[in-house]
């Protein structure tokens, strides 16, 4: 996987043409090398009067026209894969993606050898997130004779797979951008995308240099901008990541992604301004899942376990059985002395996900709070099989087995914690010292 990615990278660092790439614009599938699609390229067959005309309109785009010619022809031709392409054409142009949709897979039905009807159908599937239907149909495309559409078209198909495989296969779609830069110039976004598919590998020094390059050459360039910052962030490399963000903002001040990677950094350094920036950024975007929990975070680590956690409740209403939440909540209960409500939500947490380590951990320390010795050393036992014991968990463990009368246990783990805590609890080491001096009692 690494060596793929790696050879993108370089690929597109040795040839790349800074003035050639960096000077178009760039989307999330390139667009601007790519033409529209011509209508009824879809098969090579006679053209009957009523389709010529629709092409005609299509031409000026003149959408009803188009329908009104196509629409009767295709009720006594339903076969008739071009009518059908066009047919498909007219409604995505429209923006009516279902309609087109199922245009194009009767055009493919009509003739699966339809470079252009697979490849439009799965731009148009891609379009509506139907990731898992749309890959398919843009593969078969790579597969096939692009005709007149030419090497371009059939690049952009590949490009459209390398977006979709890079969530779940970055090697495979570092596969899938070269072969598209085998058949068109490299864009902008070909170039973040490499940089992207570097990092998600933790190629980040092949990562940097792509990002810096087009910084180089385009300082306000917010994709590389955020990209690099991600970089930086991932690297705990916070001043510098500070440094950038704040430039890259005074270039894009409502950009709301570098200032949620501002806000990470500002928190990361228990800077103040982190806060108020979040809540800004909160009452700009509201429905914004991300950056209410990232504001809940930071109002918990301020100190504001009940503000954090009215933020926290609502997350919950949403996503009732994410875990993650779920813990963040029970924590938030805890610092408020809600013990009972700490330890439901905790249980739940740890039932949804049997791996969650600070599920646990606030599991038995709920536990230990509302007297359930029993349920604390069940989840000390299911920690232990993930961290090692710290000096809270040592103690909890003596508690607990005092609780339960269990004297040899419980002294044990007194002394283990006396030993870890080295005098940095002394409440609970003098407890502790205190029932040993009972339980060893002879």
């Amino acid at each position: 996987m690494r060596s793929s990615v790696l050879r993108l990278c370089f690929f597109l660092l040795l040839f790349a043409s800074s003035a050639a790439i960096f000077g178009q614009s760039s989307s999330q599938i390139p667009e601007e090398q790519l033409p529209a699609p011509e209508p009824s390229a879809a098969a090579s067959q006679p053209v009957s009067a009523e389709v010529a005309e629709a092409e005609a309109a299509i031409v000026k785009s003149d959408w009803k026209a188009a329908e009104a010619k196509l629409g009767p022809w295709l009720a006594g031709h339903p076969a008739d894969a071009r009518a059908l392409f066009d047919a498909g054409y007219v409604a995505d142009e429209q923006n009516l993606l279902d309609d087109a949709a199922a245009f194009y897979r009767r055009a493919v039905a009509a003739n699966p050898q339809s470079f252009e009807a697979h490849a439009e159908l799965g731009l148009v599937l891609a379009r509506q997130n139907k990731f898992a239907d749309a890959r398919p149909e843009l593969a078969a495309a790579t597969q096939l004779d692009p005709g007149d559409a030419g090497a371009i078209a059939k690049a952009r198909a590949w490009r459209a797979m390398a977006e979709i495989d890079r969530a779940i296969d970055p090697a495979k779609a570092s596969e899938d951008l070269l072969e598209a830069l085998k058949l068109s110039p490299e864009t902008p976004t070909d170039t973040l995308l490499a940089a992207s598919l570097a990092e998600q590998t933790g190629q980040y020094d092949a990562a940097e240099q792509v990002y810096r390059r087009i910084l180089a050459v385009d300082p306000k360039s917010a994709p590389a901008n955020a990209g690099l910052a991600h970089l930086l962030i991932a690297r705990k490399q916070y001043p510098e990541a500070e440094t950038l963000l704040r430039a890259a903002l005074a270039q894009s001040p409502d950009d709301p992604a570098l200032t949620a990677q501002l806000a990470t950094v500002l928190a990361a350094q228990d800077k103040a301004e982190a806060l108020p920036l979040l809540q800004k950024l909160h009452d700009t975007h509201p429905k914004d899942a991300a950056i209410a929990r990232m504001l809940a975070e930071v109002l918990a680590e301020a100190g504001d376990a009940a503000g954090s956690d009215h933020f926290y409740v609502a997350l919950l209403a949403a996503s009732p059985h994410d875990p993650a939440l779920l813990v963040a909540h029970g924590q938030n209960l805890i610092r408020q002395l809600k013990y009972t409500e700490a330890f439901a939500a905790f249980d739940k947490a740890t039932r949804l996900d049997p791996a969650n380590t600070n599920g646990w951990s606030g599991l038995a320390f709920a536990a230990s709070k509302t007297n359930q010795p029993s349920i604390t050393i069940q989840a000390l036992t299911m920690r232990a099989k993930f961290l090692p014991e710290i000096p809270s968990t040592y103690f909890l463990w003596a508690t607990a087995y005092d609780s339960l009368h269990q004297k040899a246990n419980a002294a044990t783990f007194y002394h283990h914690f006396l030993t870890a805590s080295a005098g940095k609890f002394p409440d609970q080491e003098w407890q502790a010292r205190q029932r040993l001096l009972v339980l060893e009692k002879k």
